[in-house]
């Protein structure tokens, strides 16, 4: 159990100024390792501190402002409140799913997706080539085809979209929940607007041995032609690649955590 950080206390009490109890506080594993469960009388909370080193285009308030759009959708937990640097939402009951259950429950995983993608769009864009360059200048090590990649890159410019819809952006069985009113994701804070396809290239590169049967999926349900989508998402792929690798990066240096480092070191390595 942790000891409350005091401006989550002041947030707390403003939400339920008659609370009797201060209530319980627990660290929740993850890569940003920014979460804390609060158990209170009132019931259970999610409490996201914004990350105390910078991490481009984490940003709270939009969290919470993509979150309060999409509320009535069914899609995550509901926003409670926001002030730097908590976001507190409701907690999400239900069980991780594991990756055996991600591959199992793809239908499922497409039909929530397609139903994100169904929403209106969100106000922010989510612009890949901005994104990567705030990550070399973040970064400490920076490899001279790390600058080669990201020069081409630049030069030949994003994809056109081709359904431009809000998205995730970090689908994996550990950000989706088995509730008992369906599937829910959790941890929303890369979600902006962007191409559908970019979305699903994102989840492939998790679960890449089924690449085919995703696309299949996805294209029938969202009405989409399937090999239009397969290229699209193709012309996506580096992009995504040296997104994960500028992130595992990134977060390494900051936290020198060994499976982040390993993490990055294959990520370049793939590259």
């Amino acid at each position: 159990m942790l000891n409350p950080d005091p401006q989550l206390q002041n947030l707390l009490q403003q939400q339920w100024p008659t609370a009797q109890a201060a209530g319980h506080f627990f660290a929740l594993p993850g890569l940003s390792g920014q979460s804390v469960r609060v158990q209170m009388p009132q019931g259970e909370l999610l409490a996201r501190r914004a990350p105390p080193q910078p991490i481009p285009f984490v940003d709270r308030q939009r969290e919470y402002r993509i979150l309060q759009q999409l509320r009535h959708a069914q899609l995550g937990p509901q926003p409670l409140a926001w002030r730097h640097p908590w976001l507190l939402q409701s907690w999400m009951p239900g069980e991780v799913l594991t990756s055996a259950q991600f591959n199992a429950q793809r239908q499922a995983i497409v039909a929530l997706l397609q139903r994100l993608h169904q929403q209106p769009l969100t106000g922010y864009r989510l612009r890949l080539a901005p994104l990567l360059q705030r990550y070399w200048q973040l970064c400490r090590q920076r490899h001279w085809r790390w600058q080669r990649r990201l020069q081409r890159l630049l030069q030949q410019g994003e994809p056109q979209p081709l359904r431009l819809a809000p998205l995730h952006m970090d689908v994996h069985a550990g950000n989706l929940i088995a509730t008992p009113e369906g599937l829910r994701l959790i941890d929303w804070e890369y979600a902006a607007d962007g191409d559908v396809a970019l979305e699903l290239a994102a989840v492939c590169a998790v679960d890449g041995d089924t690449r085919s049967a995703w696309i299949a999926d996805y294209a029938a349900r969202a009405q989409l032609d399937e090999p239009a989508l397969a290229c699209q998402m193709q012309r996506w792929q580096p992009w995504l690649q040296l997104l994960m690798a500028s992130w595992y990066q990134l977060r390494a240096e900051q936290s020198q955590d060994d499976t982040l480092l390993q993490l990055a070191q294959a990520s370049w390595h793939d590259l």
